[in-house]
């Protein structure tokens, strides 16, 4: 029984693992691999359980309530805090929508020629269209579909000449020099895996999963079967991010090439080192989990936003029943078009975008585990003492990484 409800039940938390691979992602795990190359692969065994627990406390709280993360902020805490906490995640997701639609477009200029602009263009109309017009459900399954453009990281990384026993060591023992640079580094990889939209997403998705199954009371298996899919989600996505950064080290930092602007500027440099397929699997694996990533980014604005000011909101609604929520997707993928149009380089996109995530992040955080173990919140599905040692543990890793590089040499 419990088998087939985890089966049944099988998608938030892979989508919103996947969506953790967004473009700019993919860039970052590129260039840290191009810099670095296999010395950082150790950081996906740390990062995997906070990643996991993390978006376990947001599946729980949503889950538990039948509440988004903001509504049960706003029911919890002071407002001030909760309107900062979503004005820095709505400017952190509008600027990285503007950097996956400019390296989708990049990446699709790879492959057919088409002007940068016009491709911005057209993935900008083509997604938001696709997210307000088609019902949440419905939606839901093009969604999961696309989490299978991952797999192309997956062959990439067997297509290049991996040194396996080098990942080996590399994987189990921990090497870090304490430099400034290491600690940049580690910092982008951070907030890169552990993102606040992701916060916001994956408590929307467990809110919507429970309204389309009628879910009244919680159920044990429920809560089983959620911790199941919420872990198979983050170790894809902690899995891809591991799969690129080795696929980099092996053919960008093996060839010298330490400096990555883009993910289509990765896929480009890939293609004479590691030959055509592997650079048309990244180029397909861009676009995949861009048409994946995007909606996610919008969505998970529009629910926060929503939520902060009682508007209705739902995917599952019709704009007409939802005017507010869905306006808000338009105006955040106006905006991010908009960016694009004025001319600002990809790379600052991402700085801007992982400045604001590095600052929002460990304060969702703290509040995600104060609201978790809330017993007069959540009752007896109140986070247990492992759950709540690991998210404050990743919370002041996340919290004093900054510090650490202030002072670092």
């Amino acid at each position: 029984m419990a088998k087939r409800d985890f089966l049944k039940r099988l998608g938030p938390g892979i989508v919103t693992g996947a969506a953790d691979d967004d473009p700019s992602g993919i860039g970052t795990y590129t260039s840290v691999g191009a810099t670095a190359g296999y010395g950082f692969l150790w950081s996906a065994v740390w990062l995997l359980p906070f990643a996991y627990v993390v978006q376990e406390s947001c599946a729980r709280l949503a889950l538990v309530t039948g509440k988004g993360l903001a509504a049960v902020i706003k029911s919890r805490m002071p407002r001030w805090v909760l309107v900062l906490a979503v004005l820095l995640v709505a400017i952190a997701n509008t600027v990285n929508i503007a950097a996956n639609l400019s390296i989708m477009s990049a990446a699709l200029g790879l492959l057919v020629p088409i002007e940068t602009g016009l491709g911005v263009v057209m993935f900008a109309l083509v997604l938001g269209f696709t997210e307000i017009v088609i019902p949440y459900h419905r939606y839901a399954k093009v969604l999961r579909w696309l989490c299978l453009s991952l797999l192309a990281y997956v062959a990439v990384l067997f297509v290049a000449q991996v040194d396996w026993q080098q990942v080996l060591v590399s994987t189990v023992i921990p090497s870090f020099d304490f430099s400034k640079l290491s600690f940049e580094l580690l910092i982008a990889l951070a907030g890169t895996t552990i993102s606040p939209y992701l916060f916001f997403w994956q408590a929307a998705e467990e809110v919507e999963d429970r309204r389309n199954n009628h879910i009244v009371n919680v159920q044990p298996q429920a809560l089983t079967a959620m911790r199941g899919d919420v872990f198979a989600g983050m170790f894809t996505g902690v899995f891809i991010m591991f799969s690129i950064m080795a696929t980099a080290a092996a053919t960008l930092h093996a060839q010298g090439i330490t400096e990555v602007n883009s993910a289509a500027d990765a896929a480009l440099a890939l293609k004479p080192i590691a030959g055509e397929f592997a650079s048309l699997l990244f180029l397909l694996g861009i676009l995949g989990v861009g048409l994946l990533s995007i909606p996610v980014l919008a969505g998970s604005t529009a629910y926060a936003v929503a939520e902060t000011f009682g508007w209705r909101e739902s995917l599952e609604l019709k704009p007409r029943q939802a005017k507010a929520f869905y306006a808000v997707i338009v105006c955040s993928m106006l905006v991010a078009l908009a960016l694009n149009l004025w001319g600002i380089e990809p790379i600052n996109f991402l700085l801007i975008a992982a400045t604001l995530n590095g600052l929002t992040a460990p304060v969702l955080m703290a509040i995600i585990w104060w609201l978790a173990r809330d017993k007069n919140l959540l009752g007896r599905w109140a986070s247990g003492r492992v759950s709540q040692f690991l998210l404050g543990l990743a919370t002041l890793a996340m919290g004093s990484l900054p510090v650490f590089w202030l002072f670092a040499s």
